[in-house]
C-alpha cells in the first residue's frame, strides 16, 4: 500500500490540530491549512507541511 496524504484545514487549533498531530504520528504525509500559519510552527516540527 502506498503512503496515505492528507490535507487538514483549520489546523492552527482544536480538533484540526489534534487530528493533524494524531495522523503525523500515524506515518502520513499531512498537509495542514489555516488562517495563521505561525500558529501551525510546532506542526511543521513534527513533520507536517503548513500551506
Amino acid at each position: 500500500m502506498g503512503q496515505k496524504t492528507v490535507l487538514i484545514t483549520g489546523a492552527s487549533s482544536g480538533i484540526g490540530k489534534e487530528t493533524a498531530k494524531t495522523l503525523i504520528g500515524e506515518g502520513y504525509t499531512v498537509y495542514t491549512a489555516a488562517r495563521r500559519i505561525d500558529k501551525m510552527e510546532d506542526l511543521k516540527q513534527l513533520g507536517g507541511i503548513p500551506l
